[in-house]
């Protein structure tokens, strides 16, 4: 899994994963992304995830907002390719006090 870089708790911000690596010559048809929790508590993970996820040719990419201070999600983005693959990144996200 690859951890993506803190999210302080008041913003909003678009975070990528590209699937380059596993994709080969397909295409992206379809794109999710869902949240749980790795660490900590949170009643509510998925209301994080703002929106749709969106992609562009190999990298996809989602809105994430708010959360628990202190928690580490795990992001789990899934794609349906053009050629009926079904694939799937993990990656963990922290979320940190805000800069005074």
């Amino acid at each position: 899994m690859v951890e993506l870089p803190v999210k302080l708790l008041g913003e909003t911000k678009l975070f990528s994963v590209d699937f380059a690596d596993v994709l080969g010559t397909a295409t992206i048809s379809t794109k999710t992304v869902t949240a749980t929790t790795y660490s900590g508590t949170d009643a509510s993970p998925s209301s994080i995830v703002s929106g749709s996820a969106s992609s562009s040719g190999s990298i996809v990419s989602q809105m994430i907002t708010a959360g628990t201070l202190g928690v580490i999600y795990k992001l789990l983005w899934a794609i349906t390719t053009s050629d009926s693959q079904t694939l799937q990144k993990a990656t963990f996200l922290a979320i940190s006090a805000d800069v005074p």
